[in-house]
């Protein structure tokens, strides 16, 4: 399985690198208030790409802490279930005592 991952990253990483060679024109981006950046064009495909994996990641953050949270919240209740269960089992093996009452 790791041989076809390595041969699927490989076959992938050439595909972008012959795409980034083929696309080598300087494109001229135009931003509000007539300000331009002129750059390769696979050079700010990579730009807007990585910074939207970051916004995506970003947006994760919240959820990731909310879960890790809950996690936490389960696993302190889990322990205190099985704290409980353990007591039960330990007073279900101990012997009966026998009654305390005196013949007379």
């Amino acid at each position: 399985m790791k041989i076809i991952s390595r041969i699927i990253w490989g076959t992938v990483f050439i595909a972008f690198f012959g795409f980034a060679l083929k696309n080598d024109q300087i494109v001229t981006l135009q931003f509000f208030l007539g300000y331009e950046q002129s750059a390769p064009l696979v050079i700010l495909l990579l730009v807007f790409f990585l910074s939207g994996a970051i916004l995506g990641i970003l947006a994760m953050v919240p959820m990731m802490f909310r879960h890790r949270k809950d996690i936490s919240k389960h696993k302190k209740a889990i322990a205190e279930i099985e704290k409980e269960r353990s007591a039960e089992q330990r007073a279900n093996m101990q012997a009966p005592q026998s009654d305390s009452i005196r013949n007379a």
